[in-house]
């Protein structure tokens, strides 16, 4: 189909909208189906379609840039092992290999070719983050990945429609979690299915014989959008370091940004070398995040997909910890990967300064309790065993004329999980969960603030805690005159104690574990924030009335009433 006329071209746009119409399908099958609080609640997945090359054609609009970038490459490796002669009708295939998948062994992504007749026409490929899968747990205390749990290579999951038993009976034997994983997987399969289901009546109510004119004309529409606005970019090589906790010691995470025509290549030569512990980052997850700090400010009307990622090359050297080979430990990769924006957008801040937003939390600050036989310093005794995985995000950085979001996922895009769900599923008790006054960073531009909570277990029983949190040491930076945010902290309250910011640690079963996040940094200076808006953040509770005199150069009570007068000497004497 030739795609000069205007007629040709209104109807490819119309095929494109309705692709996305399929995929958006596709992935909300994934959540309703799923058995997982991470996927059902948190959203924690990814859904797209690809053509007979390889090439992500779309991709839901719920899901993360880790699994939705890193399954656009997951794909490929599919292929190169069951290649599109070697699939057949009712075949499902499946992987959760960190470097062949989404970067750790608690993804599974699963990928179904769809048949018109006896031709493939599509792919369909899905991610989630499932509970378990055996080893350690989720947590950052692996030294190799055969400790982190089981590893399934690019295999057939379903042959002829039907399920592969002896790989079910496996996964299921190796999990704390069978019923819930499997339900995942049934999940996953499901979700594919539905979109090629749907492409195929898409195809017929069109006319359609195959993709090929219209996965070129969205791929080079795409990659065309994102080379123009490449090209408004003055060329030159940008830089910039960021320095994070890490576990066995700090992490410098450096970055050279080179625009050069109508691509942008990121090398992160100079980070640090990998972690002994499960911190690490398979190249895949770098490109994924990475390629995203990028899109947020540069192309973020062209959709994504093979089109608009090639123009961003992502490399880094092996054996950093942003591209560790294998057999590394790299459960916890995320808390890395997704600082990765941050870093880019620390460079690309030198080129367009009103358009990029400051250092958030970045990474989630997911608190993974479990309860039972062996896990806790002390007898767990006949209380119920459990293993949750709780989705919870500090605040983000203040944005370009806007606000910091507070307690908000970012890079990531996940949703907090309802506590409700959280205490249905597990015996704990929250106690408390709140936003963390005076955590974001003050600026004219205030950065978002973190959040607190507490948290017991209901039959007083020790309970642990599986740390994977950042930003305790070093928090996010403002900029352009914001100041930093807050730092997190993890402590148990009656012990009046800090917990470390990575590894398994225990609670008592009198006590309580308190978690308060990081909040996000500040955009300008401070005494350039309206008081209107200082007091509008101390009614709320973001800033406290002290907050508000000593850094803003507010005088306003808890009411939100403000002293003009005392005001303007305050800003005065500055």
């Amino acid at each position: 189909m030739s795609t000069t006329s205007a007629l040709d071209q209104i109807r490819m746009q119309i095929q494109w909208n309705r692709l996305l119409s399929v995929v958006e399908e596709q992935a909300q099958t994934l959540i309703r189906t799923a058995f997982s609080t991470s996927a059902r609640e948190a959203g924690d997945i990814s859904a797209g379609v690809y053509d007979v090359k390889g090439r992500m054609l779309a991709q839901a609009v719920t899901g993360t840039p880790g699994h939705v970038n890193a399954m656009a490459a997951s794909v490929g490796f599919f292929l190169q092992k069951y290649p599109l002669a070697k699939m057949k009708p009712g075949d499902v295939f499946v992987t959760n290999d960190p470097w062949l998948g989404t970067g750790h062994l608690n993804d599974f992504t699963v990928v179904t070719p769809t048949f018109r007749g006896n031709e493939i026409v599509a792919l369909f490929a899905c991610t989630t983050h499932v509970v378990d899968v055996g080893g350690k747990g989720f947590g950052p205390d692996g030294r190799q990945i055969y400790e982190e749990g089981i590893n399934i290579p690019i295999m057939r999951l379903a042959e002829n429609g039907e399920f592969c038993e002896p790989v079910l009976e496996i996964i299921r034997t190796n999990v704390r979690n069978p019923v819930e994983v499997e339900g995942d997987l049934y999940s996953l399969a499901a979700c594919n299915d539905v979109g090629g289901q749907r492409l195929l009546d898409m195809m017929k109510e069109f006319g359609l014989d195959d993709l090929a004119p219209l996965a070129d004309y969205v791929i080079e529409g795409a990659r065309a959008g994102m080379a123009a606005e490449i090209r408004e970019l003055p060329n030159g090589t940008y830089r910039n370091s960021m320095r994070i906790d890490g576990y066995e010691s700090p992490i410098d995470l450096v970055a050279a940004l080179t625009i050069r025509d109508e691509e942008i290549e990121v090398d992160f030569s100079g980070t640090s070398g990998v972690s002994t512990f499960g911190i690490n980052v398979p190249l895949t997850y770098t490109q994924a995040y990475a390629s995203f700090g990028v899109r947020c400010v540069i192309g973020g009307a062209v959709p994504n997909n093979a089109g608009s990622l090639a123009p961003v090359i992502i490399t880094a050297p092996e054996g950093s910890i942003l591209n560790a080979p294998h057999p590394c430990a790299v459960t916890a990769r995320h808390v890395i990967g997704q600082m990765l924006p941050d870093v880019v957008l620390g460079c690309l801040n030198q080129v367009i300064p009103d358009r990029v937003p400051a250092e958030g939390t970045s990474c989630l600050w997911n608190p993974v309790l479990l309860g039972g036989h062996g896990l806790t310093d002390e007898d767990y005794g006949d209380a119920t065993p459990f293993a949750i995985n709780t989705f919870h995000a500090g605040g983000t950085g203040a944005r370009p004329n806007k606000d910091g979001l507070n307690a908000t996922a970012f890079p990531s895009g996940v949703r907090n999980t309802p506590i409700e769900v959280n205490e249905t599923i597990a015996p704990l008790v929250i106690w408390k969960k709140e936003y963390r006054t005076d955590s974001g960073g003050a600026g004219k531009f205030r950065g978002g603030v973190g959040q607190v909570m507490e948290i017991s277990h209901a039959q007083h029983a020790p309970f642990a805690i599986n740390c994977m949190f950042d930003r305790v040491t070093y928090p996010a930076r403002g900029r352009n005159g914001g100041g930093d945010g807050e730092a997190g902290i993890i402590e148990r309250k009656l012990r009046n104690d800090r917990l470390n910011a990575k590894g398994r640690q225990s609670i008592s079963g009198d006590d309580h574990l308190v978690v308060s996040m990081p909040g996000g940094g500040g955009l300008g200076s401070a005494f350039e924030r309206d008081p209107a808006e200082v007091a509008r953040d101390v009614v709320l509770g973001f800033v406290s009335p002290e907050a508000a005199r000593s850094v803003y150069g507010v005088a306003v009570d808890e009411e939100g009433r403000i002293d003009e007068g005392l005001t303007k000497d305050l800003r005065a004497a500055r």
